[in-house]
């Protein structure tokens, strides 16, 4: 279950805040624009965060990993912004 102390790391100049509830946190990156939807089922134990991700808002979520914390999750979502702008290598 996330408390008022862990959303306390998700910076709201960095991220705009969609919806809150006890298991479920929608957040928009202000600079990629993506959409995250962190969910804390507190199952195998508390502290576990499954991080969903998508592009854009008629795009479905997909799964993008999991953290220990809500704390790691934010971290994890700037690293992934930073590496989106600074540009995906061609291959």
């Amino acid at each position: 279950m996330f408390n008022t102390e862990d959303l306390k790391c998700l910076d709201p100049k960095y991220f705009n805040i969609i919806a809150v509830d006890d298991y479920d946190v929608t957040i928009i990156s202000r600079n990629t624009g993506h959409y995250w939807y962190l969910h804390n089922p507190e199952y195998p134990g508390e502290g576990t965060v499954i991080i969903f991700h998508k592009h854009k808002a008629s795009h479905p979520y997909h799964q993008h990993g999991r953290a220990n914390t809500l704390r790691q999750a934010a971290r994890g979502i700037k690293s992934h912004d930073k590496w989106q702008m600074g540009g995906r290598k061609i291959r």
